[in-house]
Formats: structure tokens, sequence, C-alpha cells
């Protein structure tokens, strides 16, 4: 049988492969409350989605323009067939500064 928990991996305890993206993006402070809540149906059907481990878009709790990115996959084809074509372009043109970054993880373990 192979073991498919995301914490050990087929390959033994902290050798399963997966991807994390994680970064935040800046609107305009007066847009970012309804930004986040425009991206609860992304967040539902992220979190439903074959190899999706965890998924967030949430408002910054210290800064009022900053929205906080963190999805956690199982492969970068599960990620890759979710994603799509990626934000809409009204949802694009609100974003005034973006860093999100994607980081292929090696091992995983307890803290």
């Amino acid at each position: 049988m192979t073991d498919t928990n995301p914490a050990t991996g087929p390959d033994g305890p902290g050798h399963h492969h997966m991807l994390i993206i994680a970064g935040h993006l800046v609107v305009e402070p007066a847009d970012r409350d309804a930004y986040v809540a425009e991206c609860a149906p992304i967040v539902e059907a992220a979190r439903a989605a074959v190899g999706c481990l965890d998924f967030s878009i949430t408002a910054d709790s210290v800064d009022p323009a900053r929205i906080c990115i963190y999805e956690r996959w199982e492969s970068e084809d599960q990620l890759l067939a979710f994603r799509g074509a990626g934000p809409s372009s009204d949802q694009q043109a609100r974003i005034l500064y973006a860093d999100v970054k994607r980081y292929a993880i090696s091992s995983v373990g307890e803290p």
C-alpha cells in the first residue's frame, strides 16, 4: 500500500514532495475586506479540489491593505489543474502589488 499521507509520503517519513504558494497582495485599504470576501468561493473550490491540503486568502491583522495568501498542494499537476486561468481581470486590476512565491518542499516533519 502506498502512503499518501502528506506528512510521511511514499518514500517514508519526510520525503513527500509538495508545493506551498505563500505571500501577500496589496490592495486599496477600503477594498481589502470586499476583495477577501469575493475570494470565498475560490477558497471553497480549492479546498474541495483533489490535491489541495490547505488554502487561505485572509485579511492581514495589522496592515489594512494587505491580503495574506497561503496554499499547500500535494503536487504541481494538482495545483495547475485547479489554477486554470488564475484571478479574473477585475481582481488583477485591483491588486496594487503582489509578492507571492512558489516553494517546492522536499521534506516535512513535526515542528
